[in-house]
């Protein structure tokens, strides 16, 4: 494949060949390969705690160790059985009415069981300092709000597919067939109706109109029929204020959900949450039967091995703890340095092209320079574990699921806890050896795990040029979600707030639409790309790629052509089809080879470095090539 017709292709097209997707995967490529390397070391790494060597003196991976004791002991997980979730299917059947549901709910809560109760404390958007309490919505069986609608060719399917691995499960517990197929037709009468009120992913994607705060009394009026007041004094001690309610037509239509009329279609989703919600601690038959619906959805042919599931689980509450021990041990304090340099380096390109841009008012180019001179970056790894990790203490004598039970409690206090608390801005959202990075539009700090520091993205022995075309460009996306379609709604402190002039606002409106329709409706896997759902991260890859391309044009050596093949190196994937298919209507990321092809035709250097002339089929017209920071 010539670069001019398909750059994406010819730079991955042998890879792409040769490439194998894991069978217990949907996809392998860039991102996914450095994550496949750092699963085998830290499955490595485990298997020799394991074996009482090499053992870490910190407390919480002690903890983590025992955990994991208890996930490898199949012969103790099949014994313990399924008894523990047997016991909260009994006091959910027990529940005679909606009245006494309703009388359950706190209760529920506290032990961090199935109780349909999808609040939240986040930080408020109008106030970036303090957390507030936000009222979300149950999910659905599907992906999205669009499986559900007439003629989609996937809904029915997937439907059917959610009741043909679920129905086994529910007969595991003790339910006949026919009871299982009752309770099943109960909870997807239940689904239909969530389905017709709560967001859409796309709906869900634009941040700012999430947010519509209700007095507490008015919100209480929306749901009479639930004890919200009694709730909320068990689970915070006092009544709020108010409440953030970005879902809406679901509290507006609250007695579909939450009714003795609906009681009963409520009670199956209760029993079947909790059924599903627990088998990956219980035996390894049941966590294998639990995940058969996500495998169909992605199209991953085989579940993890017991030993990788068993690890991961264990894993799961110690993921920062387990980050701080990959970085600290494989993460160089020269990398470190020269990423913050680049970082540096990267703000310095962005605020000299914003000094620069034509575009925008004197006003709001310099409240632009004021949020990016505010932005706080962090590098390689958090400075130390958030305390509640010290809490986390694991007792070998008790059962996996009970141990697992107070994780769970403790995670609940902690979230309850944080309402009208002051942000923690020192805690990661991320662990260290994940293999990612991101902006943070409420705190608007920019973080880059040790994990994503690392070749092709970066390498000390790449070339400069190489380097910004895969971490800078990294770094630089990151910098450009404070100026995309989300993170523009958001001034330098982190609070919802309109720091642009109307025109400013309009111009940039009318930029981010020719981003939109560049990508809206090119076809990937089969399906149409939706360019509103994926515009904030388009947005974010563009403003990416030429502050990059800036940065990188200032060192003596530079080469355009390292820096696009890098950049269409690290978007290298390869996946399965129903993966892609469903990753469509539910990921606010592009299909990464349209990240690259789209994109790089925007840049004049890219026509000019790869010869690309009008009868190529990579090439877009001057006019229609778009940029934005």
């Amino acid at each position: 494949m010539r670069k001019q017709d398909d750059f994406y292709a010819a730079i991955n097209g042998t890879w792409e060949e040769q490439a194998e997707i894991p069978a217990d995967k949907p996809r392998t490529g860039g991102f996914n390969d450095l994550s496949d390397a750092i699963e085998e070391l830290m499955l490595a790494t485990s298997d020799q705690w394991q074996a009482g060597e090499n053992l870490p003196d910190d407390v919480v991976l002690r903890n983590f160790i025992k955990l994991h004791h208890l996930t490898t002991d199949q012969a103790r997980r099949n014994e313990v059985g399924l008894a523990p979730v047997k016991d909260i299917l009994q006091q959910i059947s027990a529940l005679n009415s909606f009245d006494e549901y309703t009388q359950n709910i706190a209760r529920f809560e506290k032990l961090a069981w199935p109780n349909a109760m999808p609040f939240g404390i986040a930080p408020d958007f109008k106030d970036a300092r303090t957390n507030v309490l936000w009222a979300d919505a149950l999910g659905t069986i599907l992906p999205d709000t669009t499986y559900y609608e007439p003629g989609h060719e996937k809904g029915a399917e997937l439907l059917a597919a959610y009741r043909e691995t679920t129905l086994p499960i529910l007969m595991k517990f003790g339910y006949t067939e026919t009871e299982a197929q009752t309770l099943l037709d109960q909870n997807i009468a239940l689904d239909a109706r969530i389905a017709k009120y709560v967001l859409s992913n796309e709906e869900n994607a634009e941040y700012a109109k999430l947010y519509h705060p209700y007095q507490w009394d008015q919100f209480k009026a929306l749901v009479p029929n639930l004890p919200l007041a009694d709730f909320m004094q068990e689970m915070i001690g006092s009544q709020p204020d108010q409440i953030i309610v970005p879902e809406e037509r679901f509290w507006q239509n609250a007695d579909q959900f939450y009714s003795e009329e609906a009681w009963p279609l409520l009670k199956a989703h209760l029993l079947i949450d909790a059924m599903l919600d627990y088998t990956s601690v219980l035996t390894d038959e049941m966590r294998i039967m639990g995940g058969a619906y996500g495998r169909i959805i992605s199209g991953t042919p085989e579940p993890s091995s017991t030993k990788k599931a068993a690890y991961y689980l264990a894993a799961g509450p110690y993921s920062q703890a387990l980050g701080l021990w990959y970085a600290q041990n494989k993460f160089s304090s020269d990398a470190k340095k020269d990423v913050e340099l680049k970082v540096s380096t990267m703000i310095d390109v962005y605020k000299e092209r914003l000094e620069n841009n034509s575009w925008l008012a004197e006003q709001t180019r310099q409240k632009a320079i004021k949020k990016l001179d505010t932005i706080v970056a962090h590098i390689g790894y958090p400075n130390e574990l958030p305390q509640r990790y010290y809490d986390k203490v694991i007792d070998e004598n008790k059962s996996l699921f009970d141990n697992f039970q107070t994780l769970s409690e403790q995670s609940i206090q902690y979230e309850w806890a944080k309402w009208n608390q002051p942000i923690d801005r020192t805690e990661w959202h991320m662990p260290a050896h994940m293999v990612n990075a991101y902006y943070d539009p409420q705190q608007n700090q920019i973080v880059f795990p040790a994990a994503i520091l690392q070749a092709p993205f970066y390498d000390l022995k790449q070339s400069s040029s190489a380097n910004y075309g895969g971490i800078g460009a990294v770094i630089a996306h990151e910098i450009s979600h404070a100026f995309d379609t989300n993170g523009a709604s958001f001034d330098e402190n982190g609070s919802l707030n309109n720091w642009w002039l109307p025109e400013d606002y309009a111009a940039f409106e009318e930029r981010t639409q020719a981003v939109i329709d560049q990508f809206d409706g090119l076809e990937s896997y089969g399906v149409k790309v939706n360019g509103k759902l994926t515009v904030s991260e388009n947005v974010a890859d563009l403003g990416g790629l030429s502050a990059a391309l800036a940065a990188a044009k200032r060192d003596a050596v530079f080469s355009a052509k390292s820096f696009f093949i890098n950049w269409a190196t690290i978007w290298r994937m390869k996946a399965r089809p129903e993966f892609m298919q469903m990753m469509a209507s539910v990921d606010v990321h592009g299909p990464a080879k349209l990240r690259v092809n789209v994109q790089v035709a925007n840049f004049d250097e890219f026509f000019q470095t790869f010869d690309v002339e009008k009868e190529d089929q990579m090439w877009r017209d001057p006019a229609q090539r778009i940029q934005i920071w």
